[in-house]
């Protein structure tokens, strides 16, 4: 059994990745103009799809990647990509006129979406809490050896809390939406945008120099 100590530096570890609380406003960011109702229902969907994603790397390690022929670098890379397709709408307003011109079902369906990506891609289950999952998966799974799922099944535990915790933030970054009014949603998406592109070109940066250092 992994001693306390161990338990709490992967809490940490993941939750330094993760970021809740700095992927709060994010998420106030990317939901504006829905629902209280809706913007709920996607924070507990993507941090679950998050659950799923990083507990299947906690399981498999690396093994997934190498079956299939992809390294975390390449990951990096394409996240930061798709990142960025994001990032660019929320500084042109693009979403926000989309939604105007959509039903109430196409919004559904959007918002569904939405908690997939970017929500739980890249945002929580990125590429650097990937990576990070699956070195504590081999860290934990020496504990597992001597008990067992021991050594897994505690990593998967601290998984699920600390995204429980992610979903709880991320609902409550809704609270905010109250006292900023439109001009604040305005200002604040295409701020939370430029962040974005920033944090996608960051991503592509360090997969990039992965590859050109190997």
């Amino acid at each position: 059994m992994p001693s306390i100590d161990t338990l709490f530096n992967a809490f940490i570890t993941l939750f330094v990745i993760i970021d809740p609380i700095g992927n709060a406003p994010l998420f106030l960011g990317l939901t504006v103009g829905l629902s209280a109702a809706v913007r709920r229902a996607i924070a507990i969907k993507g941090s679950f799809v998050s659950f799923g994603i990083l507990t299947l790397f906690a399981l498999t390690g690396t093994a997934i990647l190498d079956v299939i022929g992809i390294t975390i670098d390449a990951f990096r890379i394409a996240g930061g990509l798709l990142l960025f397709v994001t990032a660019f709408e929320m500084i042109y307003g693009q979403r926000q006129e989309r939604r105007e011109e959509t039903t109430a079902s196409v919004l559904a369906e959007r918002a569904a979406n939405l908690a997939v990506f970017p929500l739980a891609i890249p945002l929580l289950a990125g590429p650097g809490s990937i990576s990070a999952t699956i070195l504590l998966s081999s860290e934990f799974s020496v504990y597992s050896a001597a008990n067992g799922w021991a050594g897994t099944l505690s990593l998967v535990a601290i998984i699920a809390v600390l995204l429980a915790i992610t979903a709880g933030l991320l609902i409550a970054a809704q609270l905010l939406d109250k006292f900023i009014g439109n001009t604040g949603k305005l200002v604040l998406t295409r701020l939370l945008g430029v962040l974005l592109a920033a944090l996608s070109v960051q991503y592509i940066a360090d997969g990039v120099l992965a590859f050109a250092t190997h």
